[in-house]
């Protein structure tokens, strides 16, 4: 049985301005003007990195007036940890046997 892990969620989280977001927004559910100022980063480019988190399922935003509020969706997480927890698994399952050459 193949086991994968997911590949989009993982090129999301390999970034180290959006890895940095994810472990502040695991703390706190934060706008974008908090982000640059716990960041250093600009606006546009934290909005490119806030899409790539929203796209691959990581981060929620809630509306708020004039500004956008960014929330960690925790199971998403989760999830990947649990599919590395099922690799480590296998691997420790099927360690003994290897194929002939």
């Amino acid at each position: 049985m193949l086991m994968s892990v997911d590949t989009e969620l993982l090129r999301a989280l390999a970034d180290p301005l959006r890895l940095r977001i994810v472990a502040l927004l695991a703390r706190e559910t934060l706008c974008t003007t908090h982000l640059a100022a716990e960041t250093g980063a600009r606006q546009t480019n934290l909005s490119n990195h806030l899409k790539v988190l929203r796209d691959a399922g990581v981060v929620d935003t809630e509306p708020c007036g004039r500004f956008t509020y960014y929330r960690l969706r925790p199971e998403v997480l989760e999830s990947l940890s649990a599919q590395f927890a099922d690799l480590a698994a296998t691997a420790r399952t099927h360690a003994a046997p290897k194929r002939p050459c």
